[in-house]
């Protein structure tokens, strides 16, 4: 998925914005969550990026893990962007190795599309949008009007991390799979 998304998803106008056929949707996941076999690149790329987007909802406790969710979301109260970028980079050695391994994949994807994000119009923001509310909950549910500020936080966390994404992860996630 994150191979097509790279691909496909820098000269895509409103990936993951877009939507794609609920019913090829449902077909698909219903196949992968069976193991068999499927051929994504026959398939529509807003299919794939909504197939992702629920895979990374569907993970135990987030990929950022909540637990460390008021970790994550005070990050960006701190200091100038370096001490930022350092916060993050002590968060991130609290994750899980295979975590680590797929963060460092979507946002080699995520910085691919950005760049080209006068062609696609998904620039940090608007990727963030879409993005973060898969990447990061809180572990306990609670009132809207606390999920809908939440989301803020998050969605602003995730623009940066992608603005910054090099800086964080190092600048080899930008060729992660070769070029577009």
């Amino acid at each position: 998925m994150l191979s097509l998304l790279y691909q496909e998803g820098p000269s895509t106008k409103g990936i993951f914005r877009r939507s794609g056929s609920a019913k090829t949707f449902k077909e698909l996941k219903e196949k992968l969550d069976s193991g068999t076999e499927v051929d994504l690149a026959r398939e529509s790329i807003f299919v794939t990026a909504s197939l992702f987007k629920d895979f990374l909802r569907n993970i135990p406790g987030s990929i950022l893990s909540s637990q460390l969710c008021d970790k994550w979301v005070s990050v960006l109260d701190q200091g100038n962007n370096e001490e930022k970028i350092k916060s993050i980079q002590r968060l991130v050695e609290h994750l899980p190795r295979a975590n680590v391994v797929l963060l460092r994949y979507i946002f080699g994807v995520l910085h691919g599309i950005e760049m080209r994000s006068e062609e696609n119009q998904m620039n940090a923001f608007n990727l963030a949008v879409c993005i973060a509310p898969s990447l990061l909950w809180p572990p306990v549910s609670s009132t809207p009007e606390i999920e809908s500020e939440f989301i803020k936080k998050i969605t602003s966390l995730v623009q940066f991390l992608i603005e910054n994404c090099c800086r964080i992860f190092g600048d080899e996630i930008a060729s992660l799979f070769g070029e577009i």
